[in-house]
């Protein structure tokens, strides 16, 4: 295991192909305050050059994942603490970065606010039965603007995406997983070990392949659905030019894989 401090607020550790970024400021929740944001963004940036590293996990220290931006912060040092520009990162860090990688969520208490973005930010959530998803910043007039309001209607559809941020009601795991805001539910203690095993499995898949579907999927939303299904195409041939292509077939041939195995 290679174990990095990207920050007092910030750690990250490496065991094979996976990274785990985590958020360590459990004495409030693990809000996120500037310096708390900007290397989250270095974290990830990092991970996304790692050629070693192939998927990350998002945790949060402490018992919740994330309680959004740091408030008290940000009332007693002013904007200026948080990015707002339309420029660079986001307010919270990596929320406007578009990866090549995919990053899991492992969510355990509360992802609220800000955290929610995080949240959504990734491609999966692996959830603990504690978590509790809110726009929970409805109360203070404070604004969803790291992607909130833009991704949260794509994962969960417009009417219950309308609903969560209208009301800033808390949804807590169960309604989570039926709405699709939650990808899997576990024991909150197994969050981070199953969010972990899931890392793994995609982390063996062939890597081109995976990545370019991935983007394919990702992009889709700025496209017309011929423009989508041409993208589909592009990346599809770049796949089929990757010498995983090649030994995919090589293995299939030699009868790996079939009936369903793994």
């Amino acid at each position: 295991m290679a174990r990095k401090t990207a920050s007092s607020t910030v750690l990250v550790d490496r065991t094979g192909a996976v990274t785990t970024i985590t958020i360590n400021r459990p004495e409030v929740r693990n809000a996120i305050d500037y310096p708390t944001a900007r290397a989250l963004a270095d974290a990830f940036r990092a991970f996304e050059h790692d050629e070693n590293a192939r998927v990350a996990i998002l945790y949060g220290a402490g018992g919740n994942f994330c309680a959004g931006a740091d408030l008290k912060a940000v009332a007693d040092r002013g904007k200026a603490m948080n990015r707002v520009t339309e420029d660079g990162d986001g307010p919270l860090g990596p929320t406007r970065m578009k990866l090549s990688k995919p990053v899991i969520a492992a969510v355990s208490g509360y992802a609220v606010a800000g955290g929610l973005e995080l949240a959504l930010w990734c491609d999966l959530r692996v959830c603990g039965e504690s978590a509790v998803f809110g726009v929970f910043c409805r109360r203070w007039g404070v604004p969803l603007i790291d992607g909130g309001t833009v991704r949260l209607p794509r994962v969960i559809g417009l009417g219950r995406a309308m609903d969560m941020i209208l009301t800033g009601r808390p949804v807590k795991a169960r309604e989570a997983l039926a709405m699709g805001l939650a990808n899997r539910v576990v024991k909150t203690s197994a969050v981070l070990r199953e969010a972990e095993k899931l890392a793994d499995h995609i982390a063996q898949f062939p890597q081109a392949c995976m990545r370019n579907d991935r983007m394919s999927l990702v992009e889709q939303f700025g496209y017309g659905i011929d423009g989508a299904m041409k993208n589909e195409l592009r990346h599809g041939m770049d796949t089929l030019k990757s010498p995983d292509m090649i030994d995919g077939l090589k293995r299939f041939k030699k009868g790996s894989g079939r009936h369903g195995t793994f």
